[in-house]
Formats: C-alpha cells, structure tokens, sequence
C-alpha cells in the first residue's frame, strides 16, 4: 500500500535523505525496524517569510518498492493502410500532435520551415557572433519551434485544457528528468531540449511518419470549401485531407497567406514591453532575505503583476540563470526573450517585463493586422536606434524610471550587444508611461528592484500572437474551412509549451473521432 505524506521542512532538510526518512517515520508512527521506501510526489519553495520553507509531499511504502512513477508507452509502427494527416510546424503544438497521431493509429506527415535542431545550431551561432539572421532557420523558425530555445518552462494553468500529465510523462520518456513530475514550477532548461525533440523525432519517423524540413507553406489550393492541396517552397504540390496548422507566433506570412484567400483572421489582444536583466545574486537576496549562492535553493524567481490605469503590466517569461538572446525573425527588426539552461547557473536574472495591448488601442480595430503591424514597428524602430544591426537598444533601469540615458551598462548577456538608447524616444508613450508606473509598483513589492545594476533592453515583442485564426471551438475546425486546424500559439490558442502540446494532442483526438465518424 502506497500512502502520501505532506509536510514543511526547512531547505536543508529537504537536502538531507536521513532526516527526511526520520521525519516520514515520525509522521507515520513507522518504526525504525521498519523497511520504509519514499520519494518526492510534489515539492514547492514557500520563501513570503524570512524563515524559507519547502513544501514536500511524498510516496511511501513499507511493503515493498515503489512502482514507478508512469509506464512509458509504446508507440506501434503505423499499418499500411493508416489514414494520414499532414501538420504544418514541428514546435510543441505539431510534434505531440504527430505522437498523438501514432498513438491513434493515424500517419502524421510535418512540414518544418527550418532545419533540424542540429543545422540550427550554426544559424544561432551566426546571428549571436556576426548578426546573420537566416529568415528560415533562427531562435523562432526549426525542429522544436520557439519552445527550444525558451528555458523549457513547463508551468501551465491550462489544467482544464487537457491532459498535462500525459504531456509531461512523454517528455519523460523523451529524455526530461522525472523532476518535471515533481517540481511546482518544472523545466527542463535550453541545453537538454534539443535531444528532447531528437528523440521525438526518431520516434515519429520509425514508426512510420514523416518530418521533413526546410519546406515553408507558400500557397493553397481550396475547392468547395476545403483545402485540396498545399504548395511548399513555391514548387512542391501535396494533397491534403486534413490541414494542422500550428506554425507558432512568428509565421506572419501566413497570416498573409490566409488573408490573401480571404480566410478569416483577426486581431488578437498580446503584450509589449522590455526585457530587464539583474543579477541572478541580486534577486536571489531580494527573493531569500539575503540567502544568495545558496547550495539549498535553487536560483529564485519572481512574478510580478500590477494594474496601470486599468490596463495589466505583469512579469513575462522569467529566467534564473539564464541569458538574453536575439529573436528576431527579419533583417529588419530586433526581438529579445530569455532562456536558462537546466541548471540555471548563468550569472544572470532576466525577465520580460510587459504591457497589454488591445485592438481597440488603434483607430482601425477591425484590421486584423493591426496588432501585428504596431509589433513590426516597434521592432523596427529598435533595429534603427540601435544601429541597423542585432544589438539592441538599453537602458540601466533607474535610467528608464527617471527618463534619463545611460552612461554606463554593468553588463549584459545580450551577446549580440546593446546601444544606449532613452526608450522612451523608441517606445509609444502610452507603454512607456505604463513600464515606468509598473517599476514604481514593482520595487514596492520587491524593494531594491529598480537600480541602474539591473539593465533594460527592447523590445519584449513575441509574447503571443497578435492574430487569432478563429475555430470552432468544439472541433477544432476553421470556421470557413472544414478540414483546415488551427492550433495553439500561432493560431491564438495556446500560451507555452505544454498548452501548444496539450492543443496539438486535443486537435488530434478531434481529428479521430471525424474519421472514426466518416
């Protein structure tokens, strides 16, 4: 018989197996003569005291060894004559909507505009050390999708959405430590992603589907209300039955594409804002009471929120131990976000720091462009104060609070660089007004917060997409096209990896059950 034990205990308990089992025993009444076997269940930091606490929960059993925590489970080769599905983006949304495929029974074919994870690599390479930007292959475009290189955050209050628990065993069997199952706020961390998607990918292709990279969605063919067939890299034709598409936040050609056919968009609400980097000692001390370089935390975090006239700014995407990189998906713009790697050891805190933008903040909220294109200015804007180049434009953070330009920077691990710029001459004064208040507010909750040893950069600008593709909501389908899905983040659905997962898992079961009903 299995039993769950909860308890607090201090940070170095939570360290030490012998004081765990003697406080288990305790708990339990279990004497010592007693063969006693635990593990984690779930483990959370509750640091709002002085006196930081872990909140544990725990497996126990003096019966014998515990089971393990999940059975991984078998993907069988596809049959012969299996019905196929064609999936447009290898992110989160596509690849676990083609493991959801394989484990329904159905062919999954992916079309991935960029290269594999690998070839990747070299075009990051590039764009960090001599600011080559590769329109196809970058931190937004290839195997794996935006979610490779964002820290690999797997919180999620999309609960409801779907099974989040499926999601986070699968990366298990993948390759992710089973801290994911345990940990409040799990993550996997940029270095250990790529062999991740790897896996996943071998997986897809020895099971019978296919992936195939470096072919960008260019044209459709629709006839009677379909899709008939789709046109890759300007030449190839393929024939479709049913259309996934989940291309992510970036692919903004196709939100043309789809405007061109006149298949309905919209504008959608997202966020913008900056990117503001401390050090990882700095917030560690604000977050612990002083702790830093502690051996019994990990590196902390913060989440902040606060309301200016009415509209939220909040903390977005926040990275201990991580760096800041260059994002951008055109020549012509700059883009920040933020990863860690597993251990988050990186000297650096960095966090996106953003404000809610709505249609309505523009004369023409009809346009389903027109959060898109506010987007692309600000970005382009950047890129020009910034010198025309992959630096971006900077300020020390008391600098931005009190509208000054900087001097000096401490540091930044924004590798391409930064230019000192007064954002407030390259942000619209409407956001700058409202960071500006947020800050204020900020270093209310968190004291010391604002200094000019914390260094802002801009723009914070791929939140979410700027455009919805609307669907029917129980079935996945477009409103217009029957046998075209639009799916998570770049269709408006989906905020993180395990919610784009969760909506490509969903968005296949949906699809089964037309073809069992056809």
């Amino acid at each position: 018989m299995i039993q769950t034990i909860d308890f607090s205990c201090s940070p170095e308990e939570a360290k030490d197996q012998l004081v765990l089992e003697e406080r288990i025993r305790q708990e339990l009444s279990i004497p010592k003569a007693q063969q006693l076997f635990f593990r984690w269940r779930k483990r959370s930091i509750d640091a709002r005291q002085k006196q930081i606490k872990i909140n544990a929960s725990f497996e126990v059993s003096t019966s014998g060894d515990l089971p393990p925590r999940f059975v991984s489970q078998e993907f069988a080769p596809l049959n012969q004559n299996a019905k196929t599905i064609h999936i447009v983006g290898a992110g989160p949304a596509g690849l676990f909507a083609a493991l959801q495929a394989l484990s329904l029974g159905i062919k999954p074919i992916v079309f991935e505009r960029g290269k594999d994870v690998r070839a990747r690599r070299r075009d990051l390479a590039k764009l960090t050390k001599s600011h080559e930007l590769n329109p196809e292959s970058n931190y937004c475009f290839g195997e794996g999708g935006a979610g490779t290189y964002s820290d690999g955050k797997l919180y999620t209050r999309s609960k409801k959405r779907g099974d989040v628990q499926k999601v986070l065993e699968w990366m298990v069997q993948f390759g992710a430590t089973e801290d994911i199952l345990i940990d409040a706020h799990p993550h996997i961390g940029t270095n250990k992603l790529p062999q991740l998607i790897e896996a996943i990918r071998n997986e897809i292709i020895s099971c019978g589907g296919e992936i195939h990279f470096e072919h960008k969605l260019t044209n459709l063919i629709i006839e009677q209300g379909r899709i008939a067939s789709i046109e890759l890299n300007n030449k190839q034709w393929c024939q479709v039955s049913h259309l996934v598409l989940a291309t992510g936040h970036s692919a903004r050609d196709i939100f043309h594409l789809l405007d061109q056919h006149q298949i309905a968009i919209q504008a959608k609400p997202f966020a913008l804002g900056v990117r503001v980097e401390h050090t990882q000692a700095y917030i560690d001390e604000l977050q612990y009471h002083g702790r830093h370089n502690d051996a019994y935390l990990p590196p902390a975090s913060y989440s902040l929120v606060t309301q200016v006239n009415d509209r939220g700014v909040y903390s977005f995407c926040m990275c201990p131990g991580g760096i800041i990189a260059p994002c951008a998906t055109h020549p012509n713009e700059v883009v920040t976000n933020g990863w860690s790697p597993s251990k988050r050891n990186n000297i650096y805190a960095n966090s996106g720091i953003v404000v809610g933008i709505e249609p309505t903040d523009f004369t023409n909220p009809k346009d389903p462009f027109v959060c898109l294109n506010f987007q692309k200015e600000i970005e382009h804007k950047c890129w020009e104060a910034a010198g025309k180049s992959q630096a971006v434009p900077a300020q020390c953070l008391q600098d931005f609070v009190n509208g000054q330009k900087s001097k000096t920077f401490p540091r930044s691990s924004y590798q391409p660089g930064i230019v000192s710029v007064n954002l407030k001459e390259v942000l619209p004064d409407f956001v700058y007004q409202k960071l500006r208040q947020a800050f204020i507010d900020f270093d209310k909750k968190m004291p010391g917060f604002i200094t000019n040893d914390a260094v802002v950069h801009a723009p914070e600008s791929r939140t979410s997409s700027p455009v919805l593709i609307p669907r029917n909501s129980l079935t996945f389908q477009h409103i217009a096209l029957e046998n075209l899905y639009p799916i998570a983040e770049g269709a408006g659905y989906a905020g993180g990896i395990v919610s784009a997962a969760i909506d490509g898992m969903n968005c296949l079961e949906k699809i089964a059950h037309q073809l069992r009903s056809a």
